[in-house]
């Protein structure tokens, strides 16, 4: 689960992390209010979406006076922001953070993520900050500082003032980068976070560290003991369907090709992907309905699915051994009776015999495989007969279209001949005017 800069920084500080002062604001008065309560003479107004690049975006404004924290707000809020990571739809703007504008001479980078490899903690850092951690290790590797945390000791004041010294920073400023080191990793360890960023980390002219920019992420399946955290979740920042999908216990992650994926299990999930693409198509998503897939679950998943306009078949790929077969088949069948794509299942585990049974008795038009490699080929062949059949009908709508002025052509009169043919093509001759009142009555001759 992501978080925005502000929720961010309220919680570093929570752990000694110096931060500017700031406010959150919905509307160019709160946030004319906010810059009056802060105080100073320049203030940042940031667009809070859940991305990076938001400064190379225009999402981060400089303003002198009210008036340009006014005018900065009503630009931003309602806008679409589009940056590196958005993608081309953008994300909009619902919020701004109204900051005083704190004057530097240098930027650092600063970063805490989760070494799944060394199941361990990272720590790294770089003199060049500003600029993403990825464009860093590309154009200067050398700049990398990286430490990794005992788990069983937990990062210690040395290796954070190895860190600050690497930096190139002096006495008085090795002591606060120490202070937000150490305050990032607590941050990091007690809230069950899975990333902490703050790029950039700055000094200013009278040798304060403070972080200007911060992200957060945290492990979701930690939220139910985090509940300041959870409360932090802005589901507008997030897809829909996996909003949804969270809702009724399922794991979903929207992806851009055209065969809807319904599995249990993570692994499993992503052989059938994988199989997908060696069978020459592309999975429109991963989701995992887990070992207990009911079927009102199973049914959830075909309406998560079908939520994608970009799906064109369903592969269903079930290896049963805490679930079963037979209440999976009882959902597919449940779901695929209002279900106009083409549907793909196989079945393997506990109660197969039952769950085929149930699939073939149905008398509805499903697909059904032995092996994961067959599956996936009838989902892929089935999904390019779906859309070649959909482009012919778009094709036969299109040309039925086209042909009407033509035969409204054909119906239009024309101007009589002298021959006796024509004329019974003339039109009626005109009614009079009083036609179409009531006739005369003998008082009115």
């Amino acid at each position: 689960m992501d978080i925005h800069e502000y929720q961010a920084k309220e919680l570093l500080a929570g752990f000694g992390v110096p931060v500017p002062r700031g406010s959150v604001a919905y509307s160019p008065d709160q946030a004319v209010y906010a810059a009056t309560e802060l105080g100073g003479w320049h203030w940042a107004v940031k667009a809070q979406i859940h991305a990076g690049g938001r400064g190379k975006a225009g999402g981060v404004r400089l303003c002198r006076t009210y008036q340009d924290v006014a005018a900065a707000t009503t630009a931003l809020l309602g806008a679409t922001l589009v940056t590196h990571q958005t993608g081309p739809a953008g994300k909009l703007v619902n919020r701004v953070y109204v900051e005083v504008a704190e004057p530097f001479v240098r930027e650092i980078y600063l970063g805490l993520v989760l070494d799944r490899k060394a199941e361990r903690i990272r720590v790294i850092a770089s003199a060049e900050g500003g600029m993403d951690v990825e464009e860093i290790l590309q154009t200067r590797p050398g700049s990398i500082l990286q430490i990794e945390v005992e788990p069983a000791v937990g990062l210690q004041p040395f290796q954070a003032r190895e860190i600050a010294f690497g930096l190139g920073l002096n006495l008085k400023q090795v002591s606060q980068a120490v202070q937000t080191i150490l305050g990032c990793y607590r941050a990091f360890r007690d809230l069950d976070a899975t990333m902490v960023e703050i790029n950039p980390l700055v000094v200013t002219r009278d040798d304060r560290v403070l972080a200007l920019d911060a992200k957060m992420s945290f492990d979701d399946n930690a939220l139910f003991r985090r509940r300041q955290v959870a409360e932090m979740r802005d589901v507008q920042e997030e897809d829909p369907r996996e909003a949804s999908a969270g809702q009724h216990g399922l794991n979903y992650v929207g992806l851009a090709g055209d065969i809807g994926c319904i599995i249990n299990g993570a692994g499993l999930a992503m052989a059938t992907m994988d199989e997908i693409k060696h069978a020459g198509g592309e999975p429109a998503n991963f989701l995992d309905v887990g070992g207990g897939a009911s079927p009102e679950r199973v049914q959830a998943a075909f309406n998560l699915v079908l939520s994608d306009p970009g799906v064109k078949a369903i592969l269903v790929n079930i290896f049963a051994g805490i679930n079963r077969c037979d209440w999976v088949a009882q959902g597919v069948v449940a779901a695929a009776k209002s279900l106009t794509l083409p549907l793909v299942v196989r079945l393997a585990g506990t109660n197969v015999d039952e769950g085929r049974r149930i699939v073939r008795e149905s008398g509805l038009p499903i697909i059904t495989a032995d092996s994961l490699e067959e599956a996936a080929a009838k989902a892929v062949a089935a999904a390019r007969g779906h859309a070649e059949a959909a482009g012919a009908a778009h094709g036969a709508v299109q040309w039925s279209a086209a042909s009407r002025p033509a035969r409204a052509a054909r119906r239009t009169w024309t101007a009589p001949s002298s021959t006796p043919s024509s004329r019974r093509c003339r039109p009626p001759a005109p009614r009079p005017a009083w036609s179409s009142c009531r006739r005369p009555s003998p008082r009115m001759r």
